[in-house]
């Protein structure tokens, strides 16, 4: 009988603690979502988790709301992420920069991009638009990397951070083109364009969705896109390649939760996101701004899983040899 008790109180005990966990699961969410951008506002880390945000709540039942935590190429706000409560409720909209290149070129980072995060899903890619102030003394892809040869470091390129989408695009553009020009880091891209419009730097390279709109207005001129094609967004400026430079790459950003959030809200977001990705309205407002929904196949947690670890494996060493020695990491 003791024995029969005893097994009856534990079994109470340990009903009464997963009671709990299960409604909660069930429940999630039951309160505002937390998505923290590790850029400043007016990025395409930012403009890219608003709109897609914006659809996923509407599927959650609950608002999402964007917290802008910029600073060290996006380590800041991904640190932060990463040691919050696994609860579902504090998420990272990160992006290759903070989750690729950011932990090899920024010194002391507070977390492993592959160890201390749950991937949800991809939001987005869209290629690189190589842009300048709108008065560059250049009207062609050819005449623009002629003139950086000839001026060196004379031409001030701006970015986004070291680490950030914006310094890996022109990092791989200038190893393409073979030209050197001087390094201007700002705390996201917001800052780096508003310097760019106000003619104080020459060019920078950046996702199409943060320049598309600024091209089409006259405030800065673009030269190339990263792509194999032109854009339909910018459909008056041709692929670099056209130009002479082999310049192909794609910039993706995607959605994570802290590592240990429960399956039952990742996989509830990971819905959410999915069905916001096939939403028309998400759809043409990317699509807008020269940005790329993603294929159904590609949405997955496990498809984007798969896809951090392949490019933080193909990009890893690029960035390391072409770090200064203070800044480049095993």
């Amino acid at each position: 009988m003791k024995t029969r008790n005893a097994f009856v109180a534990i079994l109470s005990t340990a009903t009464a603690f997963l009671l709990p966990v299960v409604a909660q699961a069930q429940s999630y969410p039951s309160r505002t979502i937390t998505v923290v951008v590790p850029f400043p506002a007016g990025g395409p880390s930012d403009v890219v988790a608003r709109i897609v945000t914006d659809g996923m709540s509407k599927h959650l039942g609950q608002s999402m709301v964007i917290e802008n935590v910029g600073g060290a190429g996006g380590t800041l706000g991904s640190g932060r992420v990463a040691t919050a409560d696994p609860d579902g409720y504090t998420l990272l909209a990160g992006s290759m920069g903070s989750h690729v290149a950011a932990p090899v070129l920024t010194p002391n980072v507070r977390y492993d991009s592959e160890r201390d995060f749950i991937p949800i899903g991809i939001t987005a890619d869209a290629p690189a638009v190589i842009v300048a102030r709108k008065d560059f003394p250049a009207n062609s892809m050819k005449e623009f990397v002629a003139y950086l040869k000839a001026n060196g470091d004379k031409v001030r390129q701006a970015h986004g951070g070291v680490g950030s989408s914006s310094h890996m695009a022109c990092l791989l553009f200038n190893t393409e083109a073979g030209t050197k020009p001087a390094q201007v880091a700002y705390r996201g891209t917001g800052p780096a364009m508003n310097d760019l419009i106000g003619g104080h730097v020459d060019f920078f390279c950046e996702q199409a969705v943060s320049v598309a709109e600024q091209v089409r207005s006259g405030g800065i001129k673009a030269f190339g896109v990263s792509a194999i094609d032109k854009l339909a967004a910018l459909p008056a400026v041709p692929a670099a390649r056209d130009g002479g430079v082999n310049y192909q790459m794609s910039i993706w950003s995607g959605m994570f939760a802290p590592k240990g959030t429960p399956k039952e809200a990742v996989d509830k977001l990971a819905v959410a996101l999915d069905k916001a990705l096939d939403d028309p309205t998400v759809i043409k407002r990317l699509n807008d701004l020269g940005g790329s929904v993603p294929k159904k196949s590609e949405r997955t947690p496990a498809s984007f899983d798969a896809l951090v670890k392949a490019e933080i494996k193909r990009w890893k060493p690029v960035l390391q040899d072409a770090a200064p020695p203070a800044a480049a990491k095993n």
